[in-house]
């Protein structure tokens, strides 16, 4: 439904509606995608203050004839983390609004376990005034478990706090999944806080009881399907399924035979981490709609999961439709089946053209920042066997967060265990950044196809300590030391010999750098891993996820190798 105005400008806007004044921009001769009736068509656009005044023939101070050309509300991300972009709010609206992207969700977890509610507040602040509507969840899991190190801890009192917020809507994914099902207080009082308002899950491979008292507890969505089965029984259970298509994590293809004409409004796009090359090469959430398209969807029902079905689930009010008193978020374009946006508007202003941004950028408030506290006399990439000769191996799957898991018999000398390339088995290390604790843990990995070299990152969900993998101990420390050089960041080396990096110095995350900037140095980063024999079409996102203990099977902390079934740390050695 539309957002009430102040009296004097919703008089003003009756007044137009009803023909009485002219609207401030009449759209003539548009082909409207009617998201709410189901249907096209013809009609003229009369707006004003921002708001569609309505639909059909009136005078207005200014005209654009649209010949025909499609409309449709802007497209809105259901569940997105800002920080994956690698860029700053401003940036990444530069690079998704003239795709189509008017409005995100966003779960700011990745900058809270670094900086906590300080993180959060920045990214609200930076946002403001831009040409995309950026809403936020408050973070359910920082820490994500107490299987790992954090920068901070947000609990019951932060969240009310944040709540307070006018563009925070409810509480993000829910990832202790064993907290909600064991009644932990913690987790409960979390729920509770936010009252009837929208939570999101992040429930991979929960099913049968468990996934039952998982929505009983009043979880909404789930973003982690990744068979058609695991997302049918979600569905079936009430889930409103997000279906994620990313830079590491690509669904889509798997999930969309699950959408039927009488079951649409149960589903919503979502990227949830998409790095800077995907959204300048593949776009945004108009590569999804395509991509559904092309995969034998209705048009109408793509756009709908990209419009009004993410609009009515977060309470969105005003957005998702083109009606009167709805936002004047607009796309244009000309065909249902390329669909390449021609114009964007935002709340009535015309904000990109021809893959063009238009608008000036505000000033930028400073950035919150934070050193590396790494204890580097603690920096060990031993691995003692004990007599042992056989290792778990986290096993990286393609295009999945998920990982593997299997036994290796692994090279040993004076009594350590070695990475063995010849078996693409390298060695992963994740030290802690935060605290100066001096934790770190040591493990084996298999799926990156290296032969030598090593890869370091401060991108480490979702604690984001610093994470190492690697062909030898000597690049390893030397390609983690480079991204403490840099403040946080990623980077690159073979023989001990920096080849490419990418500085991150805003929380270890996130670049001041712009859009095109970003993605060259990360691109030159990709095209070294190629040249070493890498294989995966981006390594640092599938590290990034290597220290995540909430997703199966086998992941790595900064306290030691995880069993994520178990939820419980397992040797290296078995």
């Amino acid at each position: 439904m539309p957002v009430p105005l102040p009296s004097e400008p919703l008089r003003r806007l009756i007044a137009v509606a009803r023909g009485e004044l002219p609207a401030d921009l009449l759209l003539k001769n548009a082909r409207l995608i009617n998201t709410h009736a189901g249907e096209y068509h013809d009609t003229d656009i009369a707006l004003f203050g921002g708001r569609v005044a309505g639909l059909g023939s009136y005078r207005a101070r200014r005209t654009i004839d649209l010949k025909g050309r499609f409309v449709c509300p802007g497209f809105i991300d259901a569940h997105l983390h800002l920080e994956s972009s690698m860029v700053t709010p401003p940036q990444f609206a530069r690079a998704v609004v003239p795709r189509g992207t008017t409005a995100v969700v966003t779960d700011p977890h990745e900058i809270a376990n670094v900086l906590g509610v300080a993180g959060i507040r920045y990214l609200l602040d930076v946002s403001e005034n831009l040409p995309l509507r950026v809403f936020v969840m408050a973070p359910s899991c920082v820490p994500a478990t107490a299987l790992e190190t954090s920068g901070a801890a947000i609990g019951p009192d932060e969240i009310a706090l944040l709540l307070e917020h006018p563009r925070v809507l409810g509480l993000a994914e829910v990832m202790n999944y064993p907290g909600v099902l064991s009644g932990d207080e913690e987790v409960l009082a979390k729920l509770l806080t936010v009252g009837d308002r929208p939570i999101d899950g992040h429930a991979p491979g929960l099913a049968g009881k468990d996934l039952n008292a998982y929505v009983a507890a009043g979880i909404g969505t789930d973003h982690e399907s990744t068979t058609l089965e695991e997302a049918r029984e979600k569905l079936r259970l009430g889930m409103r399924i997000l279906i994620r298509q990313g830079t590491a994590e690509r669904n889509l293809k798997d999930l969309l035979p699950l959408v039927t004409p009488e079951n649409t409004d149960a589903f919503c796009f979502c990227t949830d981490d998409r790095h800077p090359q995907d959204l300048q090469d593949e776009g945004h959430l108009d590569a999804l709609v395509r991509m559904a398209i092309g995969q034998g969807m209705d048009p109408l029902s793509a756009i709908r999961l990209a419009t009004l079905n993410p609009a009515r689930h977060y309470r969105l009010s005003g957005l998702g439709l083109v009606a009167p008193g709805y936002r004047a978020d607009l796309i244009v374009f000309d065909d249902l089946e390329d669909l390449q946006v021609r114009q964007v508007f935002s709340s009535g202003q015309l904000v990109a053209e021809d893959g063009a941004f238009l608008p000036s950028l505000p000033p930028q408030p400073k950035a919150p920042g934070r050193e590396l506290a790494v204890r580097w006399e603690k920096v060990d990439f031993r691995i003692p066997t004990e007599g042992k000769r056989r290792a778990r191996v986290i096993e990286v799957v393609p295009g999945q967060i998920v990982t593997g898991r299997s036994l290796a018999e692994v090279r040993v000398a004076q009594g350590a265990a070695l990475a063995d390339p010849e078996q693409d088995l390298l060695k992963i290390a994740v030290i802690e950044r935060h605290r100066a604790t001096g934790n770190m843990a040591v493990g084996f990995v298999r799926g990156f196809g290296i032969p030598r070299g090593a890869l370091a990152s401060t991108v480490a969900h979702d604690s984001h300590n610093l994470v190492v993998v690697g062909a030898s101990d000597a690049e390893m420390l030397a390609a983690a030391r480079e991204v403490a050089r840099l403040g946080g960041g990623m980077a690159l080396v073979a023989g001990e010999r920096v080849r490419a990096a990418l500085p991150l110095p805003i929380a270890g995350l996130i670049s001041p750098q712009p859009l095109e900037e970003v993605r060259r140095q990360f691109s030159r980063m990709l095209g070294e891993y190629r040249d070493l024999g890498g294989v995966l079409d981006d390594p640092f996102m599938h590290l990034s996820f290597l220290a995540l203990p909430v997703i199966p099977a086998l992941k790595i902390t900064d306290r030691g190798l995880v069993d994520v079934e178990a939820f419980d740390f397992v040797p290296v050695m078995a």
